[in-house]
């Protein structure tokens, strides 16, 4: 749940999603749920010119399972604290507190 709880924190910051059949898109994150369904405000699509039809699309929700990458501008990671997090989660139940 650590991706789920960090995108979470990202929730009206700007990001770019790309997808499995190369269409990318950017936009408003608006909200993310347990499956990483994502759901866009004020989007654009990337490459315009190839993706004609998308042009006029303004918001968007985009399952999970068609997501190649999310791109998030390094200004909003911290990289230490999702280091700290992933530690805690994969520690042995005896050692967590």
């Amino acid at each position: 749940m650590i991706f789920l709880s960090f995108f979470k924190t990202l929730v009206g910051k700007e990001i770019a999603v790309e997808l499995k059949n190369d269409v990318v898109f950017t936009g408003t994150l608006h909200s993310v749920d347990q499956y990483l369904n994502v759901k866009l405000l004020n989007v654009q699509v990337i490459n315009p010119d190839k993706y004609p039809q998308l042009v006029a699309l303004q918001n968007c929700f985009i399952r999970g399972s068609v997501v190649r990458y999310i791109q998030i501008p390094p200004e909003h990671v911290d990289t230490e604290l999702l280091e700290d997090a992933a530690r805690r989660e994969n520690a042995p139940a005896s050692t967590k507190k």
